[in-house]
């Protein structure tokens, strides 16, 4: 073992220093993860804005003496609240175990005797041991190294693990890949590095997503409406001569009315359906509103090792003075396909051969699987010896020099020879000038291999005499399969691509290029190059293709802001505890499940479980699909709430001398018993496979488009029928306009017509709103089977209200007449005649 300058930092502590630093500088454990308590996460399911207005809504029915009105509304909340808490919590359960990054043990030197202690008890001054397999369990610096290398990737984004040298300073949450050493500990807890960035990530708080901003927006516009049109109908009322207190009740009546109380349910029930249906094609969500903020993403901001390439080195080219070869293989298997000239087998045989004497790690054999153990770079070359049938070099080793930042190379020195491997520029530099060499680094580099040279000379040699080329070895790092083609798909569906590493960013670029993302135009640019104001970092990284390199967790988390701060719908991928700061502060995080990390699990809000960019592609989709849905769905609502207006604008207008066609406790049928189960299953139609071949939709859930739709073609036609078919009853009943006023039974047959005239025409619209652009009748109706199902169980249930006495008495209705059963048949294909002209301008429009 290489030791440096022999003194105290060598002796350790004694116990009883450790026990007064224990106490002093606290244990040895990461900020605690700040989550939300149980109770709160409940509670917060009951007092968000549109829960409020149902509770006030509850309370005036209540108090207007709508006993039965306020039980229901209630019903909803409560229904609504809990499902939507056991859903999230059921996600939660994936939650941060931030803990398991640090070892629970550690070997630390105590007395001057080496002993195994809990990690938290690690302090500064500690002299720690390290193994090969040791997690590093707090900030130290090295202070005796033996070929030691730490894989750093968890902070550095670097997909290499890095030679530690004596003097340099290794973070907690790495960990030992090969060799040996000891290092004195400079920072524990919330001190280190890794604490400081698991603080960062906690400290940010979540942004709302898109869909939340647009619920409440939805529900402001609908509470002041609601509200707005109860106090005109409650002044008209006293206009009218009715008593104060009755105005009261009717005005709340109409408030309550107008209040969608199944949107909610229907909301968080078509999030959990897509939520679903991401986890079976290996997407978890953690958050649901995260299902639809996938869809409305504009901008994804993309890591590269582990997610856009496999994390897996294998050498697929060797360059020697007598020619090349090329290798085609799989992973680290030890077959392949190499092909070369007789002659040049020989020489890449000594090539590899000798780049095998100057390497550390190697590939084992777990079952069936190959996997790297050690450097990945030197088990791909053992996996390559492998493949050329080569036995491996017998142990005549004198000393061996791990790789660091002055050498750039690795150097093992044997009795008979010394052999170098590393960097080529380095290794070039101790060898006679080939320009075969040269010519083929620069090939091998434009192509975005990461190249080693590998020399040898006489023992004399190691201290930098001229050495003989043997040859260069080409590392390629795959793209994982399909990357190609989801980076595709992402950009057809508008949405742009950025790749964020802490790579070297002429690899960076060269795998971007490789998978498409990196664009003609688009700019390389490393951390050193981004300006320190974020709206110039914002104006420019905002460019599609945009590599960006050399990147820390800070740098990592600005982009995300300046991104957000431009108008985009931020997604962030990342695996590292270096990404965590940055997945919480975009608009939705997504970490991988395999291979990153329980801190960026925990920042995100979708986990890949399959690690696999592809599967971000099918996760927009399903997100595409379930805001379309939304607007599905909320359609069909705010259809049925003109209808329901409709009685009460006609019954005003007319001076109270029209009858009411429905009251307060029939529009609440409507709502919560027919309206509901429809409403859902427009939330669970699938995405159509043309969802990705435009921009996402822009202008939220109440758009335009839905508003004209709901407000001027669908509504209105409802509203008509509903209001013709009362007419129509009341007529057959012998009431003719301002001679008299209608007896009971014959107001309580007509207003069941008009209900009965709704319950129809609703299950058409259902089937209506399905689609924008195609007719019902050109639609597949048995796609959506749950809708079928759905539509069918609302009719009877509506009927339902109609034939059983109970229910009908409290709603105060009867049975239509039998005259006016035909007109209210005509609603369904009436509806869908005004829908299909709507549709056919629209499309030529």
């Amino acid at each position: 073992m290489r030791r440096g300058d022999v003194g105290a930092e060598q002796v350790g502590l004694t116990q009883n220093q450790a026990s007064a630093l224990l106490r002093r500088v606290g244990r040895n454990v990461l900020p605690a993860v700040r989550g939300v308590p149980m109770w709160r996460q409940l509670l917060g399911q009951f007092v968000h804005f549109f829960a409020l207005m149902l509770w006030a809504a509850a309370a005036l029915a209540l108090v207007g003496g709508l006993p039965q009105l306020a039980v229901a509304i209630v019903a909803v909340v409560v229904i609504n609240g809990l499902f939507a808490f056991v859903q999230e919590y059921r996600a939660e359960r994936a939650a941060s175990r931030l803990q398991q990054l640090l070892p629970v043990r550690a070997c630390v030197v105590r007395d001057g005797l080496p002993q195994v202690i809990d990690a938290d008890q690690i302090v500064p001054g500690d002299l720690v041991i390290l193994r090969e397999g040791d997690r590093i369990a707090a900030d130290m610096t090295c202070v005796a190294a033996e070929a030691l290398m730490v894989d750093t990737s968890t902070l550095t984004g670097e997909s290499v693990p890095e030679s530690v040298a004596v003097g340099a300073t290794m973070h907690a949450g790495t960990f030992v890949v090969s060799g040996e050493g000891r290092a004195t500990v400079t920072a524990t807890g919330s001190r280190s590095r890794f604490g400081q960035i698991a603080d960062l990530a906690q400290s940010e708080p979540r942004p709302r997503t898109p869909l939340e901003l647009d619920i409440r927006k939805l529900v402001r516009t609908v509470a002041l409406i609601a509200v707005s049109v109860g106090v005109v109908f409650f002044v008209l009322m006293l206009l009218l001569g009715v008593p104060v207190s009755q105005g009261f009740i009717f005005g709340i009546g109409v408030t309550v009315a107008l209040v969608p109380e199944g949107l909610l349910p229907t909301v968080t029930l078509s999030l959990a359906i897509g939520a679903q249906r991401m986890a079976a094609q290996k997407a978890l969500v953690r958050r649901l509103e995260s299902v639809e903020t996938l869809g409305a993403t504009s901008i994804i901001c993309t890591d590269k090792t582990g997610t856009i390439t496999q994390n897996r080195m294998n050498v697929v080219a060797v360059w020697t003075p007598l020619g090349e070869g090329r290798i085609v293989g799989q992973g680290y298997e030890p077959t392949a396909e190499v092909t070369c000239d007789a002659h040049v087998r020989t020489a890449v045989a000594e090539l590899v051969h000798s780049a095998r004497m100057a390497s550390r790690g190697c590939v084992v054999q777990v079952g069936s699987e190959w996997l790297p153990h050690g450097d990945p770079m030197d088990a791909a070359v053992d996996a390559l010896s492998r493949r050329l049938n080569l036995d491996p070099p017998l142990d005549h080793e004198v000393s061996y020099r791990p790789f660091d930042s002055a050498r750039r190379m690795t150097v093992s020195v044997r009795a008979d020879r010394v052999v170098c491997k590393g960097a080529p520029e380095a290794v070039l530099a101790l060898c006679s000038t080939d320009e075969g060499a040269h010519e083929a680094l620069a090939r091998y580099s434009g192509s975005g291999l990461r190249v080693l040279a590998v020399a040898q000379g006489p023992p004399e040699a190691a201290d930098g005499g001229p050495l003989n080329l043997l040859g260069l070895l080409g590392f390629e790092d795959p793209p994982r399969p399909g990357v190609g083609e989801a980076v595709a798909a992402c950009r057809q569906a508008g949405i742009s691509l950025v790749l964020v590493t802490g790579d070297h960013p002429s690899t960076a670029a060269a795998i971007a290029r490789e998978v498409g993302l990196l664009l003609p135009s688009s700019p390389v640019l490393t951390g050193d190059d981004l300006p320190s104001g974020d709206g110039e970092l914002g104006a420019l990284v905002d460019r599609d293709g945009a590599v960006l390199a050399r990147i820390s967790p800070e740098l990592k988390l600005r982009v995300a802001r300046a991104l957000r701060a431009r108008g985009h719908v931020v997604a962030m991928t990342g695996d590292g505890v270096n990404d965590s700061p940055a997945l919480r502060e975009a608009d939705i995080g997504v970490a991988m499940g395999e291979g990153g990390t329980d801190i960026a699990r925990e920042a995100a809000d979708l986990v890949l479980l399959d690690d696999h960019f592809g599967t971000i592609v099918a996760a927009v989709r399903q997100g595409r699909g379930t805001f379309l849905n939304a607007r599905r769905f909320l359609t069909y609502h705010l259809t049925d709430n003109v209808a329901e207006l409709a009685p009460f604008v006609v019954w005003a207008l007319s001076g109270a001398h029209f009858p009411l066609a429905l009251g307060v406790l029939q529009i609440l049928a409507l709502d919560l018993g027919t309206d509901t189960l429809p409403a859902i299953a427009l939330g669970a139609e699938k995405p159509d496979h043309r969802v990705l071949e435009h921009p996402p939709v822009s202008g939220g859930l109440l758009d335009r488009t839905v508003a004209t739709r709901a407000f001027g073609v669908l509504g209105p036609t409802e509203a008509i029928v509903e209001l013709a078919v009362f007419v129509a009853a009341l007529v057959a009943a012998g009431w003719r306009p301002g001679l008299q006023w209608p007896d009971g039974s014959a107001l309580w047959a007509a207003s069941g017509a008009a209900f009965l005239s709704v319950v129809i025409m609703q299950a058409a619209n259902a089937f209506a709103c399905r689609s924008t652009h195609l007719s019902v009748w050109r639609m597949r109706w048995a796609s959506n089977g749950f809708l079928l199902i759905s539509v069918a169980t609302s009719v009877l249930f509506g009927v339902a209200c109609l034939v059983i006495p109970a229910v009908a008495a409290v709603l105060g209705q009867l049975w239509p007449p039998s005259a006016v059963l035909p007109l209210i048949a005509l609603g369904a294909p009436l509806l869908w005649t005004a829908d299909a002209l709507w549709k056919a301008r629209r499309v030529k429009s």
